[in-house]
């Protein structure tokens, strides 16, 4: 059986209803930039920080950038709300209200 743990710092909620409530612990990842030419500069991903060791049979729910991290640096244990599916829900501001699955 597969077990998520929510690292972020929001309650994901799928379409079907199923809730994936934020465990507290928030897995981030340093950034890096270089200096702004002609308004535009390059961005570098560091380490993830807070983000738990892997264990058998879980997965880790992060953010997209935390994903693209996690996977530079050898994670294979973690997967990201689908925000850009085509199912994804939104309110009437535009606001993701639940999304269809996970990416990894």
């Amino acid at each position: 059986m597969t077990t998520f743990f929510n690292c972020t710092p929001h309650d994901i909620v799928f379409n079907d209803g199923t809730v994936f409530p934020k465990s507290g612990t928030v897995a981030r990842v340093a950034a890096f930039f270089t200096e702004i030419e002609n308004s535009v500069c390059d961005q570098a991903f560091g380490l993830v920080h807070d983000l738990p060791a892997p264990t058998e049979g879980m997965f880790f729910i992060v953010s997209a950038v935390v994903l693209t991290a996690a996977k530079l640096q050898g994670r294979t244990d973690c997967v990201a709300p689908a925000t850009g599916h085509s199912a994804v829900v939104r309110n009437e501001a535009g606001h993701i209200v639940s999304v269809p699955c996970f990416v990894r």
